[in-house]
């Protein structure tokens, strides 16, 4: 049995796709970024008139991703705790890994799940990091 989540907390996804799915024990989340609900508002970025990035504060983009994953996380009845996989996506892995590093090792000290990180061209909004999430339900 499959169970489609849509959170009223984490930002609004920006396609045809569920927050998360809840399949037997264990939820998958879809890519999560650090945007704002109700909001194009991206914490830590500064964008030109044509929407480019003129500047960008991977820390707080780090903390924002963090917390709109506990927000699906606890919408859907499981917790922080309970994360199992996560693949993290940056679009500066030299600029930025150093920064996330630290601040993922302060979310997580207590649980550590399996993790990839990996560096991409873009995401699909003005944003540089975005994760991927597998949690027991």
């Amino acid at each position: 049995m499959k169970t489609k989540i849509e959170s009223n907390k984490a930002p609004e996804p920006v396609g045809l796709y569920p927050h998360a799915r809840r399949v037997g024990n264990l939820l998958f989340l879809s890519g999560v970024g650090p945007r704002e609900r109700g909001t194009k508002k991206i914490p830590g970025v500064e964008l030109d008139e044509a929407g480019n990035i003129t500047s960008y504060d991977i820390e707080k983009q780090c903390h924002s991703v963090f917390q709109n994953v506990r927000y699906i996380l606890e919408e859907s009845g499981s917790d922080w705790s309970k994360l199992v996989d996560v693949t993290v996506f940056l679009t500066n892995m030299k600029e930025d890994f150093e920064t996330y590093n630290r601040i993922y090792a302060e979310y997580f000290k207590d649980n550590q799940p399996c993790r990839t990180t990996v560096e991409v061209l873009s995401l699909p909004t003005p944003i540089a990091i975005e994760l991927k999430c597998i949690a027991v339900a």
